[in-house]
């Protein structure tokens, strides 16, 4: 990866460049994000060695993809369950207040 001038970030993958320029305060996200797709594509490369291209770049994508929306599942889970924890102390104080 290439650092350009202003903001613009020259990313190289699959031994293409791409200029990119990133928001203000983002270009460590941009940078972040180029190097988890290498691995997804080097991960994908050793599982799939025979695929090539947009091939193997669209099934790397696709379980990126589906990695987050799995992580995303989970995060609504943990969230309802903490909810769900609040909701009961919440409970339980206001039935100790009433009590007292």
């Amino acid at each position: 990866m290439n650092h350009g001038t202003a903001g613009v970030k020259v990313i190289s993958i699959m031994g293409e460049d791409y200029s990119i320029k990133a928001p203000a305060g983002e270009e460590q996200t941009l940078l972040d994000a180029a190097l988890m797709l290498k691995a997804a594509l080097a991960d994908t490369k050793r599982k799939y060695p025979t695929l090539i291209g947009d091939r193997l770049l669209v099934l790397a994508a696709m379980n990126l993809c589906s990695q987050q929306i799995e992580m995303k599942k989970q995060h609504q889970e943990e969230l309802e369950r903490y909810q769900e924890q609040v909701s009961a102390t919440v409970e339980t104080i206001a039935k100790t207040i009433n009590q007292g």
